[in-house]
């Protein structure tokens, strides 16, 4: 999928950064891109750089301060605000860093929204990848459902909910987080648990799982999609595996709470021909009991996905109660 290009628009929210930009900043482990939008909704400028993960979290709001002043000086337009959707567990009311993974050094504790906003000088708001990803797909023009799961799908399987509209964060910060549910496989999973979502659906699991069944070492699961598309049984086998796991949880997750879509993205769905079929087959086998069609869908934006989300939530932290 091809995300949106420079020139074309996204759904605004109006706010007060009216005639100056808005930044949405994509902070992941080995990359760190940005989009400038315009009030009206068109993207003025792009840009990426390198993470310096391992230098710590001060290094990395450098980087992105950096690169978000940069685009801004492009368009000739002040920055007024900024959203970044961040990898690990988040806290969205502070935007400080709860946890990460070992890749990201000096990232846990890190108070992120502050010092962006000590270096760039505007509002910063902080959230999830992945629920930044969400909040940017359930934007994105046609798209109408207000009760949404999101998942992405990439070295790992991460989750999202939207409720009425708004992101649900949860208690502690983890509602949608589907790719640690259990009941899917017997593996062990990442996390030292038995059986998640992620040990069928991730991009390293689908890589391993063909590995396993043909000795063949295998380390992307690119390779194994071009393999099942050439008709190598195995490699259909493992993608089968994965598609009907996908479509269990999201069936589980749709009937707990009556949702009627759930939209999935990252690198795995660039083989989403290939998950399709098992999908389709497990939702006419187990589809929820109320009776209310589930559609599972891959994401539109591509890798513009979370910036734009963490516009939309820079921009719904600005504007008043009740003028969405």
């Amino acid at each position: 999928m091809i995300g949106q290009e420079q020139g074309t628009t996204m759904p605004v929210t109006r706010s007060s950064t009216s005639g100056s930009g808005v930044v949405g900043i994509d902070i992941g482990g080995t990359k760190i891109a940005a989009l400038l939008v315009s009030s009206e909704g068109t993207v003025l400028a792009r840009g990426s750089v390198g993470a310096p993960a391992a230098q710590g979290g001060a290094a990395m709001a450098d980087a992105a301060a950096g690169l978000a002043a940069s685009l801004a000086a492009e368009a000739g337009v002040p920055l007024g605000a900024a959203g970044v959707g961040a990898a690990g567990v988040i806290d969205h009311e502070t935007g400080t860093i709860r946890a990460a993974s070992a890749t990201f050094v000096g990232w846990a504790g890190f108070p992120l929204a502050e010092e962006l906003e000590a270096r760039l000088g505007v509002p910063v708001r902080v959230e999830n990848d992945v629920n930044a990803f969400l909040l940017g797909e359930a934007a994105a023009a046609g798209r109408e459902d207000r009760d949404v799961l999101g998942v992405m799908l990439g070295t790992g399987v991460g989750g999202a909910l939207l409720i009425d509209g708004e992101l649900h964060h949860g208690p502690h910060g983890a509602a949608g987080e589907i790719g640690h549910t259990p009941g899917y496989s017997e593996l062990v999973c990442t996390c030292g648990q038995v059986g998640h979502l992620e040990t069928l659906a991730s991009g390293t699991s689908i890589a391993m799982r063909y590995q396993e069944r043909t000795g063949d070492i295998v380390r992307d699961a690119r390779v194994v999609a071009d393999r099942a598309r050439a008709g190598d049984v195995q490699a259909i086998a493992v993608f089968d595996a994965a598609g009907r796991a996908l479509a269990l949880a999201c069936a589980s997750a749709a009937t707990i709470l009556d949702l009627p879509c759930a939209i999935v993205g990252g690198g795995v769905t660039s083989a989403w021909d290939l998950l399709e079929p098992a999908i389709t087959r497990t939702l006419h086998t187990d589809s929820p009991v109320s009776g209310i069609p589930l559609r599972i869908v891959p994401a539109v934006l591509g890798s513009d996905a979370v910036a734009l989300g963490a516009i939309e939530t820079a921009r719904r932290a600005l504007v008043p109660a009740g003028a969405h």
